[in-house]
């Protein structure tokens, strides 16, 4: 089963171009997309950490306690989201649902979710293996319960490593009592040197047993049996994703993309991108700023772009000519009139936030974990850098209603000015553009120099101004962003106004 929900793009460390570990989430759908950074925090003995669900609409529901685990002395301060994604560690996750086999379904006992148990990653890991380690355990003895559909996928780095885990339920039968574990998880380093991209279904594919770069559950194998997902007399080897990915003949546009622009040599076929392997090495190291691209990407000039469909383009004194209404974030409305095929970019307008991160083991954490973050459609918005020394952002970004237009919520800046966008593509997004591209690259080639200047504080000791001078730098390209989306949705309600002659 694949479905048209998040996108996780893994760049290794000796894949990148500057050594950063690189990890990347787009949160499509609608999900809570507040930046909430939670203190670390130190704790008695004793004391119980609460267990929620609906974390991941907490903007609009509220949270419900299943449960609780015991609480450990101290936790990082993390950043929270609708999937919580990094910690003042350079600990930094990315989150695809991956579907999956129905007979997996968990029991009404389980109680992690995926975001539950990134919350407890994020508060007690050092690094990304520690963190797979903790969720693993946590939802072996606990019960993993899904929260948006079946399987879950987690890209887990750090400055030296980059993971991909998958998670299962273990059925509807499962109890804590039965001693048994509660939920099956495998998770498969990223060969260094190598990138690759989880595009909502499962890619792991063999358990190599005893490998320092797997960890699993030992109850993957028996597991399946019991479900009778797996046949070990009928169906041979055992094959993860096939087992409980549901995977067999999964056609994913986005994987075909990002493999053929990774290495564009090997011509990847979009008919079979099942058989695609778990990792590949990029012909050329990739930077932070081409993986922010791909995170806009359209498939332009490619077979797929959707742009180009035949019912966009009329005739006029004999020429063919183009609508400017021809967008790529095309709805269902439009792809019925015009009988446009779909094929999923990985920019959608239905995003909710996104980010892509780097991880960076030459800086002092504070300075070393960037995640470039956005709000709403990454084809449209900027990403902008919020370093993990960052103690607080404004309170737009922190604020959100989405039940109706409100000016007080950053988001909707954007949300605007990315449905008048595409309102009439062909004529506004260059005017977008104009805007966009140079407020990128500003914040590019500001990088440099803000990092050399936070450095040098934490260098003489002066932690806390270092955290204050980040935490000002990344409000203050917030705020202007913000402010600038505004002015634009003001100027696009204009251009899109057609009584105004």
């Amino acid at each position: 089963t694949s479905f048209a929900a998040c996108t996780d793009i893994v760049i290794s460390k000796g894949a990148s171009e500057d050594g950063s570990v690189i990890t990347s989430h787009t949160v499509d759908g609608r999900y809570d997309s507040r930046i909430q950074i939670i203190p670390a925090k130190e704790f008695d003995e004793g004391e119980m950490a609460p267990v929620y669900e609906n974390i991941v609409y907490a903007d609009r529901m509220d949270l419900k306690k299943l449960g609780e685990i015991p609480q450990v002395d101290k936790t990082y301060k993390y950043f929270h989201g609708a999937y919580p994604y990094a910690n003042e560690k350079q600990v930094i996750i990315g989150e695809t649902t991956l579907g999956g086999a129905r007979e997996t379904k968990n029991s009404e006992e389980a109680i992690m979710t995926i975001e539950q148990l990134e919350i407890f990653a994020l508060q007690r890991a050092d690094t990304a293996r520690e963190a797979i380690q903790i969720m693993g355990r946590l939802a072996e003895e606990y019960g993993y319960r899904e929260s948006c559909w079946l399987g879950e996928c987690l890209t887990v780095t750090d400055p030296n490593e980059a993971w991909v885990f998958e998670i299962f339920g273990v059925g509807p039968l499962w109890t804590k009592d039965s001693g048994k574990p509660g939920a099956v998880w495998a998770a498969k380093k990223v060969p260094n040197g190598h990138v690759t991209v989880v595009p909502n279904y499962s890619r792991i594919r063999k358990i190599e047993e005893n490998s320092d770069d797997m960890m699993y559950s030992e109850n993957y194998k028996e597991t399946a049996i019991e479900l009778g997902l797996y046949d070990p007399e009928e169906d041979g080897e055992f094959i993860w994703n096939k087992v409980y990915g549901g995977v067999t003949d999964s056609k994913s546009n986005r994987l075909w993309r990002f493999y053929n622009l990774m290495q564009p040599s090997k011509n990847w076929e979009f008919e079979n991108t099942m058989n695609c392997p778990f990792s590949i090495k990029p012909e050329e190291k990739v930077s932070v700023q081409e993986v922010i691209a791909m995170f806009r990407d359209t498939q332009e000039g490619t077979k797929h772009d959707m742009t180009e469909a035949e019912g966009w383009y009329y005739e006029d004194d004999g020429e063919k000519v183009k609508s400017p209404l021809a967008t790529p974030q095309v709805n269902s409305d439009w792809r019925n009139i015009l009988n446009i095929d779909y094929y999923r970019p990985i920019a959608r307008y239905y995003c909710s936030y996104y980010f892509v991160s780097q991880a960076r083991d030459w800086l002092p954490d504070e300075v070393g974990g960037v995640v470039w973050f956005g709000l709403d459609n990454p084809e449209n918005s900027p990403f902008i850098p919020m370093y993990v020394g960052v103690e607080s952002v404004p309170e737009s970004w922190s604020t959100l209603n989405r039940d109706k237009l409100d000016r007080d919520s950053a988001w909707w800046a954007f949300a605007l000015v990315d449905d008048t966008v595409n309102r009439r593509y062909g004529d506004l997004k260059p005017e977008l553009d104009k805007v966009l591209k140079p407020m990128q690259q500003h914040m590019f080639e500001m990088q440099g120099i803000v990092e050399q200047k936070a450095f040098d504080y934490l260098m003489d000791g002066r932690n806390e101004k270092a955290k204050e001078y980040l935490t000002n730098y990344t409000s203050s390209l917030m705020n202007a962003a913000e402010k600038r989306y505004w002015e634009l949705s003001d100027e696009f309600l204009y251009e899109l106004n057609n009584n105004r002659h």
